[in-house]
């Protein structure tokens, strides 16, 4: 079922359609935002949002690709483990 919200970040308003069941984590994801940004124009010398969003984007991106690079290298010690599990059940049957 569809929702319709808005956001406020940075001080700027968005609506969104969003999955009924999809708002509790947009809620907590913009949360964050938020207190990244005030991380950033906290411990920088930046004024400009945009700028402040560009970092948080930066490291949000950052993490993400860190979470699916050792995703996919545990994907892939998975497989290797299935496969000999696999190899070993047929040398036996």
């Amino acid at each position: 079922m569809s929702l319709n919200i808005k956001i406020n970040i940075a001080n700027r308003t968005y609506p969104m359609t969003i999955n009924r069941d999809a708002e509790e984590n947009i809620r907590k994801s913009v949360k964050k935002i938020e207190e990244r940004l005030k991380f950033y124009e906290k411990n920088y010398a930046i004024k400009d949002r945009q700028d402040l969003l560009a970092m948080c984007l930066i490291e949000i991106a950052t993490k993400f690709e860190s979470v699916s690079n050792s995703t996919s290298k545990d994907n892939k010690d998975v497989q290797l483990k299935l496969d000999s599990i696999e190899s070993a059940l047929s040398k036996i049957i």
